[in-house]
Parts: C-alpha cells; sequence; structure tokens
C-alpha cells in the first residue's frame, strides 16, 4: 500500500485543486486505495470503486435518479431547475422511461445504420476543409462540429440556425459542477431560457409539418406512443434539450480525448495507424481511458450498505466512472492505453436502467471520425502547450486542441 497522501484529509469536489483539472487520474487512485467511499464536508459520499458504481448503477430502486432534491437548493426556481429536473438522466420511472422508449425507438439500429453514408460524407467534408487550413483546431473544426450537425439532423434543426447549438450544450452542462459561480448560474440559466424559446417555434413547425417518426427524433417525441401516452410540453422540450446535450459534449470529447492521447501513446497510434481493423477495440478504450463524463449522481432512497459503509437513506453519491474505468481491480494495468484490450467493460456509457440511449450513435461517429482522421493524417501533430482544457470536474475534454501539422 501506498502511503496516505496529506491532501487526502481535506479532498472535496466543491474546492478542487487546479492540479485536479489538468490530471485527476492520481487523485481517483490514492481514493480508491485509501478512502474509496469518501464522505464529502457537505454529506456526500464519492464512490471511486468500478465494483461499488455498478452495484449503484444495477440497483435504481435503492439509488435513485431524482435530481429535485439535489437540485432545488443548487438552482432555486429556475429553468436550471425545471429543464435537470425534467430531462431523461434526472428522471426515475415513469418519466424516465416513457422517454427512454421513445428516443431509443429513433435511435433502433437500422436507424443508426443509416446515418452511417451521411456521416462518413461529413467526416471528409471537414477533412478537407481542414486540409485547406492554415490554422486548425482539432475541436472547434472537427471534434465539435460532428455531434452537432448529427444531432440537429436528429431534431430536424435547419442549418443556417445550429450556431447556438454549442454554446448552450457547454453553458447548460457546465452548471453540473460541483461548484458553480454566480456567472456560470447566470449563463446556465440564459442558455436554457433561450433554447426553450427556439424549441418552442420548431416544435410548432414540427407539429404543422411532421416527419417520419422511424428516423426524425422530434417528430417521434411529439407524437408519443402507439397507445396515446406522449410528452407534456415541459417534458417534451427539456428532452429536446437534454439530446443535443447527452450527444454533443460526450462525442465532441471522446473524439478530442482519443487525438490527444494517441500522442501521448506514439506505439498505439503506430498500431492503430497500421492496423484500422483495431479501430472498434481502440473505441472502447478510448472511452475507458479518458472518460468523457467523469460523475454521474444518485440519491439511496432507503438505508443501504456500499461494501462495509453504512448508507443513511437520502444519502447523496457521486459515482466517479473516471476512477472506476482506472480501477485495478477491474482492468489489468489500466493507467495504460491498449488499444487491443479485452473484455473491456469500462462505464463510459453508465449501466443499468440509465446506461446511455444515444451509445450507439456515438460508436459510431468515433469509428468514423477518428478511423477516417487517421487515414487522412497519420502525422498529425498537436500543439501540447497551447490545448485548453474545459476545466470542468463532470466532463473531462478540451476546449481547444490546435494541431502543428496535417
Amino acid at each position: 500500500m501506498t502511503p496516505c497522501p496529506d491532501w487526502l484529509t481535506g479532498f472535496d469536489l466543491r474546492a478542487l485543486a487546479p492540479e485536479f483539472y489538468r490530471d485527476p487520474y492520481p487523485y481517483y487512485a490514492a481514493l480508491q486505495e485509501h478512502d474509496p467511499v469518501r464522505r464529502m464536508p457537505d454529506g456526500s459520499v464519492l464512490l471511486t470503486r468500478y465494483a461499488d458504481c455498478l452495484q449503484v448503477y444495477k440497483d435504481p430502486v435503492t439509488f435513485s435518479s431524482d435530481k429535485k432534491a439535489e437540485f432545488f437548493p443548487k438552482y432555486g426556481a429556475s429553468p436550471l431547475f425545471e429543464h435537470h429536473t425534467t430531462s431523461l438522466v434526472f428522471n426515475d420511472p415513469p418519466l424516465h422511461t416513457r422517454v427512454r422508449k421513445l428516443i431509443i425507438g429513433a435511435l433502433s439500429q437500422r436507424a443508426v445504420d443509416s446515418m452511417q453514408v451521411g456521416l462518413i460524407a461529413l467526416v471528409d467534408r471537414l477533412l478537407e476543409d481542414m486540409a485547406a487550413r492554415q490554422h486548425v483546431d482539432l475541436i472547434e473544426h472537427f471534434a465539435a462540429a460532428i455531434p452537432i450537425e448529427i444531432i440537429g439532423n436528429l431534431l430536424g434543426v435547419p442549418h443556417d440556425e445550429r450556431e447556438p447549438l454549442r454554446d448552450w450544450s457547454l453553458a447548460i452542462l457546465g452548471a453540473l459542477e460541483p461548484a458553480l459561480s454566480a456567472e456560470q448560474l447566470a449563463r446556465g440559466n440564459r442558455a436554457v431560457s433561450e433554447f426553450t424559446e427556439y424549441l418552442r417555434g420548431l416544435v410548432a413547425d414540427r407539429r404543422a409539418r411532421p416527419g417520419d417518426p422511424a428516423t426524425d427524433v422530434l417528430t417521434r417525441l411529439i407524437v408519443g406512443e402507439p397507445n396515446g401516452e406522449q410528452l407534456s410540453e415541459s417534458e417534451l422540450l427539456q428532452n429536446c434539450i437534454f439530446i443535443l446535450n447527452a450527444g454533443h459534449e460526450t462525442t465532441t470529447n471522446l473524439i478530442g480525448n482519443a487525438l490527444h492521447a494517441l500522442t501521448l501513446w506514439p506505439d498505439q497510434r503506430s498500431l492503430l495507424t497500421h492496423e484500422p481493423a483495431l479501430i472498434k477495440t481502440a473505441i472502447e478504450e478510448f472511452l475507458r481511458f479518458e472518460s468523457s463524463n467523469q460523475l454521474g449522481n444518485r440519491m439511496s432512497t432507503a438505508d443501504s450498505f456500499i461494501g462495509a459503509v453504512a448508507l443513511p437513506a437520502n444519502t447523496r453519491i457521486t459515482l466517479c466512472i473516471g476512477a472506476a474505468n482506472r480501477d485495478p481491480g477491474q482492468f489489468v494495468d489500466p493507467d495504460r492505453l491498449d488499444i487491443t484490450r479485452q473484455h473491456n467493460r469500462h462505464l463510459a456509457f453508465g449501466s443499468g436502467t440509465h446506461q446511455c440511449a444515444g451509445l450507439a450513435v456515438a460508436r459510431l461517429e468515433g469509428i468514423i471520425a477518428i478511423g477516417r482522421f487517421l487515414k487522412r493524417f497519420p502525422n498529425y501533430a498537436i500543439d501540447h502547450d497551447r490545448a485548453k482544457r474545459g476545466g470542468r470536474a463532470r466532463f473531462r475534454g478540451f476546449l481547444a486542441l490546435p494541431a502543428t501539422q496535417l
């Protein structure tokens, strides 16, 4: 066992050191070894072991996803509170079941497969555009542009109206950080209000001119189930926002994190470049190694145990996905990027009833984007001194990733 670091006694998700945002993994490793069920100063607990996180994911009755009690003190009666307590991810059945069923119905394997031709054309167009640029940012000009286009298509957002979507998404998800500034709060509330107002017009247009509910997610959400069950207006609007946010941030981070990691692990980069058929296992390893979403939350509904630690009812729980995916009890040599890793049961998409509804789309985007990028630009280089992390604990990715060579 390694010595317990001095910082551990005062570790608090609401007061993180700058070094944590640069590299959280040494912190995670120490917490796993010395304090895997870490009690925070605010009374919540942080779980860093794979088995403990999986236990919570697999028991949605004891560990609720409903965030009303947790979020009201944080947001008050605000647009952010309405959004985050109405969206799919922060709800239990019956709302979670109804919305998930509608979304999954429009994201069938057939529907996902039908996206491939358009996705390849989009990626190739972005690659061609980057080749002609003097200065390239792999986030702005590539990673972030892909999910915005895909989700814009799923919701039927006109191309000339997509420009605000990324900023809205970053502001709303940024408000999920453990500690919030007044500026972040105001920005998040403004983004929800502006996005909701925009969607009202989009929904009205789709009601007048519905698309194919088999492939148009917005039409499917409006029409509802064959038994006549439909979402309320608020449920409809807030879950459209959720679809954009969930699909945008995670996929942008997957692509950006992967391209960055490959420059730090040249042996793996060379292997994937010369054996492109490894792209599917590589995507799973990128998801594990640098999880786009690092933190999740639950609330205990009854007295329970995590390992040998007793948790009373109404305990707020933070699941550290980033730590669980580097747990040596689950993964051999977890701090090594290994694109050939087998039996890679990572938790990047969660697990159980709340497993990410869009995981097939995210995987397809990653496979095509990263695979075709490496084929076109096998010798790319990144300016690591100018690379800019997002500066967030929950979502790990880059805001800027300048390329110095393509």
